[in-house]
């Protein structure tokens, strides 16, 4: 039931009610009163955990982005690290497979 839905029939009801006789109708006009405030409520909460999902999302994309910057940073160091412990001779970052750009990854 989406929200159009639920303030129809919840309007329906209320105009049911008030043709009720006074010590009914006191009674269902604040169980309706009180189910339309928890509606209220649950719908706050539901867009606070849709924002929260969405906040989630986000920062997952940005470790995972973090994950393969370090994984590509490790791989450069490691092959560095081997280069010079095979050869003690000076070697240049494009010895290594690292051809300059941001991304670290030789030839892409």
């Amino acid at each position: 039931m989406n929200e159009k839905q639920f303030q129809s029939k919840l309007s329906e009801l209320m105009g049911e009610i008030s043709a009720l006789p006074k010590s009914e109708r006191d009674k269902l006009t604040a169980l309706a009163e009180q189910t339309q405030e928890r509606h209220k409520k649950l719908r706050k909460t539901v867009a606070d955990l849709t924002e929260s999902l969405d906040y989630l999302r986000l920062s997952i994309k940005y470790m995972v982005f973090d994950l393969e910057a370090t994984r590509r940073e490790n791989g450069y160091l490691r092959k560095m690290l081997e280069h010079s412990q095979k050869d003690s001779d000076s070697a240049g970052p494009e010895d290594l497979g690292f051809d300059g750009d941001d991304d670290g990854i030789a030839g892409v």
